[in-house]
């Protein structure tokens, strides 16, 4: 019975194959067709073409590289990415400075509002003072109000070069052109942007124009220009504190220099704008520069014969950094007045007018004054006679280096350099102590 059903189900009335029998065999077809596909497309059927896309684009590629990489066109191509890397870091440079500009801005801006609260807090109406320890005077006065009436070129030039209302000055004549060109390759080495040369002749004005280096030419005056075109170098200097009342009455704090200093770092980062005079000093040591107790001994006097008094080495007149203030306009005043008059040395008289109180029949000027740091403002005397000789002291940089104390200015500017700035350590050794003279 198993083999009659066996046979109805696979044939039909007529003894043809049945349904089933057709579908197992086209079953058996495709496996066997799957098997002979498998065994000739081990990869897949229809990944060959991909494969075959990939190998041509590979190819390609290939020979497009090959073709690119020629001796003239890599040539090109670096030229060019050098120019672009030039370009970048002009721009970057450009930006550093930029960054700066504005950092002495925002500092000179906040010192600004420090000193404005303190003048509005002490000028302010009355009031009662605070506990012990916590009273403090009035240090900074408040600026002049700028007058450009007084000279609009000047003023026109002062609004280009200055940054945050305040610049280096140096008065300069065709007597100390080697110096100064030191001076202000020192000064653009550095990076400092807010500087000028009064030109006291043509041929300084030429020199400052064919090196980049912002000058100014005062108008024809026939007393500034006598001494300018021919003084030696105090005669020169006395000129300034003519010359700089101007700058102040347009409302301009100046950085004054002569010419025989090297500058290291940027000065404006080291002020404190709190005076009206901020100087460097020609002392040697803390007491020095800062000020002691000089016991004078008198042994006729018995019992008093010891007296103490205060002594303080004297500011430079060579560089200091002057507030536009009324005790500062009058400083200048007084000392221009009196070397008008008087057969003086311009230093002497600077500090006589700072420092000498009133008493009768002389009225002293009320000015606020700071001496600045005499290691980061450094004059010739602390670097060579000691800073040279201390291994731990030459490890300083100073802001600036002043040859005020030796004649032979131009090889130890020259010489500076090559200690601080080319690394050269005996570069300083040949000179002396002082001078030979």
């Amino acid at each position: 019975m198993a083999g009659r059903r066996e046979g109805s189900l696979m044939r039909d009335k007529g003894g043809q194959p049945s349904r089933g029998s057709r579908i197992a065999a086209a079953v058996a077809v495709g496996v066997l067709l799957g098997c002979v596909l498998a065994f000739v497309y081990p990869h897949g059927l229809f990944a060959a073409a991909p494969t075959r896309a990939r190998i041509a684009a590979a190819a390609s590629a290939s020979d497009l590289l090959q073709s690119g990489s020629s001796p003239c066109e890599s040539s090109e191509k670096v030229v060019s990415l050098k120019s672009d890397i030039a370009s970048l870091s002009e721009k970057n440079t450009a930006l550093k400075n930029q960054i700066r500009v504005l950092n002495e801005r925002l500092r000179s801006a906040e010192q600004g509002k420090y000193h404005a609260q303190n003048q509005f807090s002490a000028l302010g109406d009355q009031h009662k003072a605070g506990a012990f320890g916590t009273v403090k005077g009035l240090r900074t006065n408040p600026t002049v109000m700028p007058d450009e009436s007084v000279n609009p070129r000047l003023a026109k030039l002062l609004d280009e070069v200055a940054i945050g209302k305040e610049l280096i000055v140096a008065l300069a004549n065709s007597n100390v052109r080697e110096m100064l060109e030191v001076w202000f390759t020192s000064i653009k080495r550095v990076g400092i942007p807010n500087y000028l040369v009064v030109a006291l002749d043509d041929e300084i004005e030429k020199l400052c124009k064919l090196n980049d280096v912002p000058v100014y030419k005062r108008d024809p005056d026939q007393d500034v220009d006598a001494v300018g075109k021919i003084g030696g170098n105090h005669a020169v200097s006395g000129l300034k504190f003519r010359i700089l009342r101007e700058f102040l009455q347009l409302g301009y704090s100046v950085l004054l220099s002569d010419v025989d200093i090297v500058y290291l770092q940027n000065p404006f980062d080291y002020l404190y704008r709190d005076s009206d005079v901020e100087s460097m000093s020609d002392g040697h040591n803390n007491y020095t520069a800062y000020g002691y107790n000089d016991v004078f001994d008198e042994p006729a006097m018995g019992w008093a014969r010891y007296a103490h008094t205060m002594r303080i080495w004297v500011y430079n007149s060579g560089f200091f950094y002057m507030r536009p203030t009324i005790p500062s306009i009058e400083l200048l005043d007084r000392v221009a007045g009196r070397l008008s008059r008087e057969k003086a040395w311009d230093q002497a008289v600077f500090n006589e007018e700072l420092f000498f109180p009133s008493h009768p029949g002389y009225d002293g000027l009320h000015a606020a004054r700071r001496t600045m740091d005499f290691y980061l403002f450094m004059n010739s005397k602390v670097l060579f006679k000691t800073v040279r000789k201390d291994a731990k002291l030459s490890q300083l940089k100073p802001v600036i280096v002043h040859v005020n104390y030796h004649p032979d200015k131009l090889p130890r500017m020259k010489a500076i350099i090559e200690f601080y700035i080319n690394g050269k350590k005996n570069a300083l050794q040949p000179f002396p102590d002082g001078s030979e003279w």
